[in-house]
């Protein structure tokens, strides 16, 4: 079996979660911290698992879609957040309930589009940031595009559908992350209700 063959059945396998729900806030802070201080390992990873930046940063959006899918129910049950009404106040619990819970930070929502469709969330402080050195090989490396994936996956699950880019990365020495989101679509929830019989 060759090298790369080999590369690719490794590829397959990697599952990456952010932490589980735990009884105490102590131990939940710890798996905070964890999955920080691990995130670089994984990127080093992909790094050499693939030559294109460009496979690397969709890799790692796929991994966010799927954390962000099985993350949502979780959010919605520790937070007790009540339905938001419109995008804008999707974007404040993102912001201020989401971001704090899961990694400890809170973005700042900034550049709202007239419509109210489009805005920005601004890190001044990067958790994902920890030990990072990326090599001068991968200039177009999109460090914190897990993030991005993730928030596309959750918003997905409560049926909207949400463009995601990173627009700045402090990885590359700017002095802020920046995550632009702009609501697609709303997709309207049909229940059926079977009648009963008598």
């Amino acid at each position: 079996m060759s090298r790369q063959s080999s590369r690719r059945s490794e590829k397959q396998k990697i599952d990456w979660h952010l932490p589980s729900t735990s009884s105490t806030g102590s131990a939940h802070h710890m798996s905070t911290e964890l999955f920080i201080l691990t995130y670089g390992t994984l990127v080093a990873q992909l790094c050499k698992d693939y030559e294109k930046d460009e496979d690397i940063n969709k890799e790692l959006d796929k991994m966010g879609h799927n954390i962000g899918t099985r993350l949502v129910e979780d959010f919605l049950a520790r937070s007790n957040i009540a339905q938001c009404r419109n995008f804008h106040e999707t974007a404040e619990v993102i912001a201020k309930v989401a971001f704090k819970m899961y990694l400890g930070v809170t973005p700042r929502v900034a550049f709202w589009t007239p419509a109210g469709d489009d805005c920005s969330l601004f890190l001044e402080k990067n958790p994902l940031m920890g030990y990072v050195e990326i090599p001068d090989k991968h200039p177009y490396l999109l460090y914190s595009n897990l993030i991005c994936g993730i928030l596309r996956g959750a918003l997905k699950m409560v049926h909207l559908q949400v463009d995601v880019q990173l627009l700045q990365d402090s990885v590359k020495e700017n002095k802020v992350t920046e995550i632009r989101m702009k609501l697609m679509r709303r997709h309207r929830v049909v229940l059926s209700v079977e009648k009963k019989q008598q």
